[in-house]
């Protein structure tokens, strides 16, 4: 029996017309179809492509365990979490050892901070595993900016906003441009450090990037203490232009 494919299908920032033609025509043929969500909710990845499935295609949702209830630092996330992502891949890989090829959606790129990573970490060299790439979040989000994020030869550089105060400032004083992904409740923290940092009035924040209810605004008018799950922070950069 030929062995299925698994693919890591890039959906895009959020509007099913912003995915990739091969990501399409993959979805449109897909027997088997695999997304990550939170408990009780849809899902952003099966919410972009509904419609798009085709009738028949076998569902399987992957729920996580936990979210916020315990703090990244405590040994048991890391503990819950590769358990969860082990028999997520069991799964997975039964069913391409079965001669099924299955489809996992992604949101933005799979292998730009998404969870598809940790699955093809266990199932690369045991399954074929082939990747398709999609349009990031951040290039929906500077795009919303109506702004060019990088000119010339600035640096572009990439934060998380979970790291602690004194790291994001270090960071956001050496970069020429600045994209900052995951901040929700860290969005105190991340004002500090912009303010610490001299930056605070460059900061543009964008909420829902290519999706219906998409928002820009600077982060100085910005009165909310957290930011939505699918929100980015930019700050574009002054470099040399002709």
């Amino acid at each position: 029996m030929t062995t299925g494919t698994v693919y890591g299908l890039g959906l895009g920032p959020g509007a099913a017309d912003l995915m990739s033609v091969r990501a399409d025509r993959l979805l449109r043929a897909a027997t088997h179809v695999a997304y990550f969500r939170k408990a009780g909710r849809a899902g952003q990845a099966r919410q972009i492509v509904q419609g798009l499935i085709p009738e028949g295609a076998v569902e399987f949702p992957m729920e996580y365990p936990v979210t916020t209830e315990i703090p990244l630092d405590d040994p048991r996330y890391n503990q819950i979490m590769s358990a969860f992502y082990a028999d997520c891949t069991a799964h997975l890989q039964a069913l391409a050892q079965g001669g099924a090829d299955v489809v996992v959606l992604c949101e933005g790129d799979p292998f730009f901070y998404g969870s598809f990573m940790h699955l093809y970490t266990r199932l690369n060299g045991v399954v074929p595993v082939e990747i398709v790439p999609g349009i990031t979040g951040m290039s929906a989000a500077w795009t919303a900016s109506g702004a060019p994020i990088t000119w010339g030869d600035d640096i572009l550089t990439v934060l998380p906003g979970t790291l602690p105060e004194d790291t994001l400032v270090e960071g956001i004083t050496g970069a020429d441009a600045l994209v900052v992904m995951k901040m929700g409740r860290h969005l105190p923290k991340l004002r500090r450090a912009l303010d610490r940092a001299g930056r605070l009035a460059e900061a543009w924040l964008v909420e829902y990037a290519a999706m219906p209810n998409q928002r820009v605004t600077r982060l100085t008018e910005y009165a909310g203490e957290t930011a939505p799950y699918f929100s980015i922070l930019l700050l574009h950069g002054r470099g040399r232009r002709p």
